[in-house]
């Protein structure tokens, strides 16, 4: 005989201000098997969950229904309360009654009809549920980190100062990542060097930590504790463990006029290059693009003038596979191209340049040794103009509609920086508005205005347009004077929306994480979960989830070191029972469900059938692995024979919902 108790919590007012709440309670009450229906203000808060343990106990309860929030919220407190209670945790049910109902509606009897009709559908789960037990799964007690910028490297640190191994996977020859590219950092103007370099050497010289660097992940298997990564080491033709950096290689190297990616192509390197002085790890690569060795077998100098032979030109790109217990996703960002953005003569003048690359041409290790120079004449510029939000917030196909968050603050550092360089310098910012949300970034940018006396005017530039004698004609307009201008410029500088690596697509679908429509990686909760992946495991770091500056990287790299170091922690970990089972007699092999199925749980045997009359028959049946099944359901969609299901979401329990909803 099934007893079933019924809890209808009021949420404060959000639920109910537009549901009955004990009109819900009374009406559930009535249904076949109910022995208890109440309400209470807060079914989470400690009280409330106490109501539901003492009335499992007293009432010998062998089914609990709570009408209250989205599952997502309390679905986890409320199963461990039941099972405290010594109720099976997953002979419990959620009737979402908030988002689902009084958040949606406004007339009170229309809110309390629905909440109970969501109640009963509950209710008629709870009839149809099993006891469900948990399998548990070993942890491989090791890290891999995707991306060496700042938050791959914050993230590999804290877990590796907990005693952890940690991997960290680069796609450039060296980490670092974009911080190494800048000159200071807002809102205290320290040098970006000065406080990233010791990370960098803290990171090579951990000895926890091991770093692939000019490498990319190729393959992602498993699941959450027990993750199986193939890594494809790209080959630098530069023996690594040879190398010594002493760049003899790259001074000798003939090819001298290949663009410096470093520097944003605005200077060369050579065909051998290490991309910066402070490079981790400080070894040569060889750009097969341009060598003349790799392209024609001439040449061959870089070999000869190296004196420990680490120049190897025969060598491939190799495989390195490892198992790891948690996944942390640092790939940052990208500034957006610019070449789509004509009216700015981004394409048709040198001297029209990104905010990043105004950073190199400020920065002492630039192509101008840190003096501003235009690039167009190797003149100092006497007017400047920077331009907000280039390809942010904007409603055209070729812009992102979202803010960038960073570009307010970088743009009010490089005016500040120009002026305190070169005071004599007129410096003007077009704006949309301004916006600095962090601790002391509203004082800074006032600092820019009137210690510095730079002229921020709200409006938009409509066109700029280069002149006969270098100069640029930036048309814009004033909102607040109401007056359209026109500023004669010698630089000007396009503060570029942020937007997800290239990378980030298809490493998504490797790792079978959820993106929104911009390419970021979506969190399992904004608020709750900011940086876990709706994939078990999955952690996310800095700016691969959206714009942020560098200390929200930080902040976040640190935060999801903390959740890796929690589940790396457990020796193993209690796996989700509700998973596909097949169901041998009605399974004909057709694939259906393995070739939907997203982690490679699906697999097929042939198995004997014993039939009437003694007859044997061998066929082919799905046969499903309970470690790397998520119960994501899409093989039971699949399924033409209806031999797929789901434990705890049946398709006659689902049959049960709606037929209790259609009463």
């Amino acid at each position: 005989m099934q007893r079933i108790g019924v809890f209808v919590c009021h949420c404060g007012t959000n639920i109910a201000a537009t549901v009955d709440v004990k009109r819900v309670a009374e009406t559930l009450g009535k249904e076949p098997g109910v022995v208890v229906a109440t309400d209470y203000p807060y079914m989470c808060s400690l009280a409330g969950q106490d109501l539901v343990k003492d009335a499992i106990k007293e009432k010998q309860l062998t089914g609990v229904v709570i009408c209250s929030c989205s599952p997502r919220m309390h679905e986890g407190t409320f199963r461990k309360a039941a099972q405290q209670a010594g109720l099976n945790s997953f002979m419990l049910e959620i009737a979402n009654i908030r988002e689902q109902c009084s958040w949606i509606h406004k007339d009170i009897a229309e809110a309390t009809d629905k909440a109970i009709s969501i109640g009963r559908a509950a209710i008629a789960k709870v009839r149809n549920d099993q006891p469900l037990t948990p399998s548990q799964n070993p942890v491989v007690k090791r890290a891999l980190v995707i991306g060496g910028g700042i938050a791959g490297i914050q993230a590999a640190l804290d877990i590796a100062d907990a005693g952890y191994d940690v991997d960290i996977v680069e796609k450039q020859p060296t980490v670092g990542g974009k911080m190494t590219q800048l000159d200071k950092t807002f809102p205290t103007l320290d040098c970006a060097s000065c406080i990233l370099t010791p990370k960098m050497v803290d990171v090579a010289q951990n000895e926890k930590i091991h770093i692939y660097s000019y490498s990319e992940v190729e393959k992602v298997e498993g699941y959450i504790g027990n993750f199986h990564v193939q890594i494809r080491r790209k080959a630098r033709y530069v023996d690594e463990d040879k190398c010594t950096g002493c760049g003899l290689c790259t001074q000798k190297c003939p090819m001298k006029k290949v663009p410096n990616e470093f520097n944003l192509g605005l200077d060369d390197r050579h065909a051998v290059y290490i991309p910066f002085a402070q490079a981790v790890p400080k070894v040569a690569t060889i750009d097969p693009r341009y060598c003349k060795m790799l392209k024609e077998g001439k040449c061959g100098l870089c070999s000869k003038v190296c004196g420990v032979g680490a120049i190897d030109y025969k060598q491939q790109d190799r495989f390195v596979e490892q198992d790891y217990g948690a996944i942390v996703v640092a790939t940052g960002f990208n500034p957006i191209r610019l070449d789509a953005f004509d009216e700015f003569a981004y394409t048709e003048s040198k001297d029209v340049v990104s905010s990043l690359e105004f950073e190199r041409l400020m920065n002492a290790a630039g192509p101008n040794n840190g003096v501003l120079l235009r690039p167009s004449d190797g003149k100092p510029p006497k007017t400047l103009v920077f331009v907000q939000c280039v390809g942010s917030r904007g409603t055209s196909c070729r812009d992102k509609e979202y803010c960038s968050k960073i570009c307010c603050m970088y743009t009010a550092k490089h005016a500040m920086l120009v002026k305190e360089h070169y005071p004599d310098t007129e410096v003007y910012v077009f704006y949309i508005d301004v916006r600095t949300p962090g601790k002391n970034f509203d004082e800074f940018y006032r600092r820019a205005v009137e210690q510095f006396g730079v002229h921020y005017i709200k409006g938009m530039v409509g066109k700029v347009v280069p002149q006969a004698d270098g100069s640029l004609d930036v048309q814009a307009s004033d909102l607040l004077a109401r007056e359209q201008l026109h500023i004669k410029a010698d630089m000007v500088v396009l503060a570029a929306a942020m937007e997800p690596d290239k990378s980030a697509r298809h490493l998504a679908t490797m790792l079978t994480a959820s993106m929104d429509t911009n390419d970021w990686f979506t969190e399992a909760h904004p608020k709750l979960r900011p940086v876990e992946s709706p994939t078990a495991g999955i952690f996310l770091a800095g700016a691969c989830q959206g714009p942020k500056d560098i200390p929200d990287t930080v902040t976040q790299a640190g935060a999801a070191a903390s959740k890796v170091i929690g589940l790396l922690s457990k020796d193993h970990l209690t796996g989700n029972p509700c998973i596909a089972e097949c169901n041998e007699l009605r399974c004909n092999g057709c694939s259906s469900c393995a070739n939907v199925c997203p982690y490679g749980a699906i697999t097929y045997v042939d198995k004997e059938f014993k039939m009437p009359a003694r007859v044997v028959v061998t066929r082919r049946v799905a046969q499903v692995n309970a470690a790397l099944c998520q119960g994501c359901g899409g093989c039971t969609v699949a399924c033409p024979s209806g031999a797929m299901d789901l434990k705890g979401f049946a398709t006659s329990q689902i049959l049960s919902e709606v037929d209790a909803i259609c009463q």
